[in-house]
C-alpha cells in the first residue's frame, strides 16, 4: 500500500475535513469551539477558518454572545457549496429529490413514465424538473444516485436485471452517465433503504443488522460491520426467491427472459408482474391480501388490512399471527446465517402493522431459532429509497467538494 507522508499538506487537507464533517454534525461553531472539538490551536484554527471561507465552503452565519470582549463569529459549512440528486425509479413513475451538500433536501418531484420504459429519458426528465423546482442548474450536480429494483453487479455498476423493469439491463449505466454527463451510481432500492435506516431511523449507528422490504416487492438488504453486503454477482439480498414451506418453488423467474411467462403472475394489487412462487408469493400483498379476508378484514388493499388489524389487536390478532408466521420464515433464515442482531421492517406492509407486527415476529424468530434479534419498524421519515440516495450522493459530494 502506498503511503502518503506526514506533510504539511497533508495534515492541512486532514484539518479541514474534520473541520466540515463537525460543522455539518454540530453546527454553526465559533473558532474556539472548533479548536476544541478538533484540538487545534487559535491560530490553526484561524488559519483553517480562512482557507475554508476562501474556497468558499464556510461562512459567517451569526454570532455567539459572549460575557466580556466582542460577541465570537458562529461559522456553518456553505450549503449551495455543492448539490446532489437522488432518484428513486419503480414502475409506476420516477421520483426526483435535489438535496445541498448539508443533506437538506431542496425538492422533489415524481414522474408519471406516460408509457416509456427508457431509463436515460425518464431519469432526465425527473431531474430537469427537480432542479427547476429547486432553482438549481442540472450543471451544478455533483453527483447522482439511483435506486432501482432487481440486481445491481457491485464489479460494473450496471444492472443485472429487475424483475418488474425490462427496459433497466445492462448498459444503462453508460447511458445515464453520458445522457447526465456527470457521476452517476446505481444502486439496488432496499440497499439504499437500509442507508437511510442507519443514517435516519431505527438502526441508526448499528454496525450490523438487516433489513426485510414489505412493499410492491420483496427484498432484503443486509449490513456487515457498517458496510453493505452485496455478494459476488449483487445478489445478495434477493429474497423473494427464498424457497419457503406452503409456497411453490419459483421455477424460471430468476432471471426472467423477456417473454418468459413461467414461474409469473400478474399481482393483482399492483398491476405488475410478480413471482409465481417462492418467499414472495407467500407474503406479497396479494397473498396478505387474501390471507386478511379470511380473517374478515375487507380493506381494499393489503397496507390498509394490515393497518386496521394493528389498529385493532382484539379483533387483528388471529392475523397478524399468521401473517407474522409468514414473515418469519425469511426473517429466520436470515437470523440463523447471519446472526444480525437487530432487523428492521421496512416499506409500506412492512411499516403499515407497526409494534403488534413486529412484536409477533420477534416471538417467532426467537421461538424457531437459536438466538432472537431484535425486530424494529423503520423510522425513516420519508420514502426511504429516495432518503437513502440523496444521503449516498451526499456522502460522494462531501468527499469530492471537499478534498478539492
Amino acid at each position: 500500500m502506498t503511503r502518503r507522508p506526514g506533510t504539511p499538506r497533508l495534515l492541512r487537507e486532514l484539518n479541514d475535513r474534520a473541520a466540515l464533517d463537525l460543522l455539518l454534525s454540530r453546527g454553526p461553531l465559533t473558532r474556539a469551539q472548533i479548536g476544541e472539538h478538533t484540538g487545534l490551536s487559535k491560530v490553526t484554527a484561524s488559519q483553517l477558518l480562512a482557507r475554508l471561507e476562501e474556497r468558499g465552503l464556510v461562512e459567517v452565519a451569526g454570532e455567539q454572545a459572549g460575557g466580556r470582549g466582542p460577541n465570537a463569529a458562529l461559522y456553518a459549512v456553505v450549503p449551495s457549496s455543492a448539490y446532489v440528486a437522488g432518484l428513486e425509479v419503480g414502475p409506476d413513475g420516477v421520483t426526483a429529490g435535489v438535496a445541498d451538500i448539508t443533506g437538506r433536501v431542496v425538492a422533489q418531484v415524481t414522474v408519471d413514465p406516460n408509457g416509456t420504459d427508457a431509463p436515460a429519458p425518464l431519469v432526465h426528465d425527473a431531474v430537469v424538473k427537480a432542479c427547476a423546482s429547486a432553482d438549481v442548474a442540472v450543471g451544478r450536480l455533483s453527483a447522482f444516485v439511483i435506486g432501482t429494483p432487481g440486481v445491481v453487479d457491485p464489479r460494473s455498476g450496471d444492472v443485472q436485471f429487475a424483475f418488474d423493469l425490462p427496459g433497466w439491463h445492462a448498459g444503462v449505466l453508460a447511458a445515464l452517465r453520458s445522457d447526465l454527463r456527470a457521476p452517476v451510481t446505481l444502486e439496488n432500492d432496499v440497499n439504499l433503504a437500509a442507508l437511510a435506516e442507519r443514517a435516519y431511523g431505527a438502526a441508526a449507528s448499528a454496525e450490523d443488522f438487516a433489513l426485510v422490504w414489505l412493499d410492491r416487492g420483496i427484498g432484503l438488504s443486509v449490513m456487515l460491520g457498517g458496510r453493505l453486503h452485496r455478494g459476488r454477482f449483487g445478489g445478495a439480498g434477493e429474497i423473494g426467491y427464498l424457497p419457503v414451506p406452503g409456497a411453490p418453488l419459483p421455477v424460471g423467474t430468476a432471471r426472467r427472459a423477456p417473454g418468459a411467462a413461467e414461474g409469473v403472475t400478474e399481482s393483482t394489487s399492483w398491476g405488475i408482474p410478480a413471482l409465481a412462487g417462492g418467499y414472495g408469493s407467500l407474503v406479497g400483498a396479494d397473498a396478505v391480501r387474501r390471507l386478511a379476508h379470511e380473517h374478515g378484514f375487507t380493506e381494499p388493499t393489503a397496507v390498509a388490512c394490515v393497518r386496521a388489524a394493528a389498529a385493532d389487536e382484539s379483533r387483528g390478532g388471529p392475523f397478524l399471527d399468521e401473517l407474522a408466521d409468514r414473515i418469519a420464515y425469511g426473517v429466520t433464515s436470515v437470523n440463523i446465517v447471519l446472526d444480525p442482531g437487530l432487523v428492521v421492517l421496512s416499506g409500506r406492509l412492512g411499516v403499515a402493522g407497526g409494534r403488534p407486527l413486529a412484536a409477533r415476529i420477534e416471538r417467532v424468530v426467537g421461538r424457531i431459532s437459536p438466538t432472537r434479534p431484535a425486530v424494529a419498524v423503520s423510522e425513516v421519515d420519508g420514502p426511504p429509497v429516495l432518503r437513502g440516495a440523496l444521503h449516498a450522493a451526499v456522502e460522494q459530494a462531501r468527499d469530492e467538494v471537499f478534498a478539492s
